[in-house]
């Protein structure tokens, strides 16, 4: 009878992919079991005062947080690659709000997608469509209503902040 193989893990997926300085990336990173630990507003605020705090290295073009999940749209300056990015997010506000809100142990699912965003991409629409999710998932009838999203509109030449 011979071995079943194995799945390839989450560092699998990631050998050979490279994070680009001065590009725009969508990432969506998971609660773990799916939780909606952001229904919590204070542990959402959490999510993004650490989204702020990377600004420098990764402004951002728009997030939402759903309850058991973010989407960020970012600009990559360069100082750190995706993944040290997304690692510094998750662990930030993970270590926050599990200070604050301790129920919510562990906070995150190992791991993000995320996808690069081509020069070419219109980044308002991109980011109007993101922004839309509360919309699109009935938590909200205007999306005004929903606190837990921001988006900073570039100008048409640029894509950094």
């Amino acid at each position: 009878m011979g071995r079943t193989p194995q799945r390839p893990g989450y560092a699998a997926l990631r050998r050979g992919r490279v994070s680009l300085a001065d590009h725009s990336y969508l990432v969506t990173a998971v609660t773990a079991g799916r939780r909606p630990v952001f229904r919590d507003l204070t542990a959402g605020r959490l999510v993004v005062r650490a989204l702020r705090r990377i600004e420098p290295v990764a402004p951002t073009h728009c997030y939402v947080i759903m309850p058991d999940h973010l989407h960020w749209l970012l600009h990559l300056r360069g100082a750190m690659d995706l993944a040290s990015v997304v690692q510094r997010v998750k662990g930030w506000s993970a270590r926050d709000i599990g200070r604050v809100t301790p129920r919510h142990r562990p906070v995150w699912q190992a791991g993000f997608h995320d996808h690069a965003v081509r020069a070419d991409t219109d980044l308002r629409g991109l980011a109007r469509y993101i922004v839309a999710n509360p919309l699109r998932a009935g938590l909200v009838e205007h999306i005004g209503d929903y606190p837990l999203w921001d988006a900073v509109w570039v100008e048409d030449g640029g894509a950094g902040g």
